[in-house]
């Protein structure tokens, strides 16, 4: 999905594809009162020590657990600008998903200061945001030292990565499937966080063919054969378990569905693409390659 920018005001400037508000001086010195929307970036600033500015979130922040006592300003794509305008923010930071563009137009309108920051599916993209809403919080040594953090357990997630591709076994083959309602299964192809998660942990994403999330149809799964499906923890909840995710079409005909091969992990863990990523990866592709064999 591209940013959502816009050029109504000389304060709009642009950070990589994201729309960034220009903070004014002043503000950097006063009392901060942060609405965020968007569950990485909530888990962010939580690590960067900011969790006394925040004053609000979204239904998608989760953690750490202290982000679900939050004032809650309702669901990322579709706020309401009465709830976030009622916590009398003086900044709002939210990812590319949040909308809709009539409330995020409300927001600027009342001349609070907003953020919107890339959702970049990569490691980099998380140092990026990290730093950059350091840069918001005053937290700027806080960045750094989290940072360097993070670059250090890459380098050691990426070296796990290397020795598990040498030892010559097949990567698994595997179908990340979206199932938060039975009703509407997709399933993941290249360019969404899943994708770039099942890239990391070394392993194939059978439809990495095709863009973006597709409607699972019987067809495309049994076509896929993936060793193994991928889910969400709260997606497979959704769905009544194994059981009942295998009953979405044509799951239980593919060698994962026929073996039973499946792995959930926590939404927000493994597509956030927050602070958590290298571990996440690594739970991830210990799973998946555990599951395959």
């Amino acid at each position: 999905m591209p940013a959502v920018t816009f050029a109504t005001t000389r304060r709009a400037w642009l950070i990589g594809s994201g729309a960034v508000w220009a903070v004014p001086a002043a503000w950097a010195t006063s009392a901060r009162r942060i609405v965020s929307v968007g569950g990485a970036l909530t888990e962010t600033l939580y690590a960067l020590g900011a969790q006394g500015d925040l004053v609000g979130a979204d239904t998608t922040s989760l953690f750490p657990d202290a982000a679900r006592q939050l004032p809650s300003v309702g669901y990322a794509r579709a706020l309401s600008a009465e709830g976030v305008l009622s916590l009398r923010p003086t900044l709002v930071v939210a990812s590319q998903e949040a909308g809709p563009p009539a409330v995020l137009r409300q927001i600027e309108s009342a001349r609070v200061p907003l953020a919107m920051l890339d959702a970049d599916h990569r490691f980099e993209g998380v140092v990026a945001r990290t730093q950059r809403l350091a840069e918001l919080s005053g937290r700027v040594e806080a960045g750094r030292a989290l940072v360097a953090g993070l670059q250090q357990r890459w380098a050691q997630v990426q070296d796990q990565t290397a020795k598990r591709a040498a030892t010559g076994k097949p990567a698994p083959r595997v179908l990340f499937v979206l199932s938060h309602s039975m009703a509407q299964v997709r399933v993941s192809g290249s360019g969404t966080a899943a994708d770039a998660m099942l890239r990391y942990a070394g392993t194939v994403n059978v439809l990495g063919h095709v863009d973006g999330y597709k409607p699972l149809t019987p067809e495309a799964a049994i076509a896929a054969a993936p060793d193994v499906i991928l889910a969400t923890e709260q997606g497979l909840q959704a769905a009544g378990g194994i059981d009942g995710l295998l009953k979405a079409p044509g799951l239980a005909h593919t060698p994962a569905g026929r073996a039973r091969r499946v792995v959930a992990l926590e939404a927000l863990f493994l597509l956030g693409f927050g602070p958590r990523l290298p571990h996440a990866v690594v739970a991830l592709a210990d799973a998946l390659h555990g599951r395959a064999a």
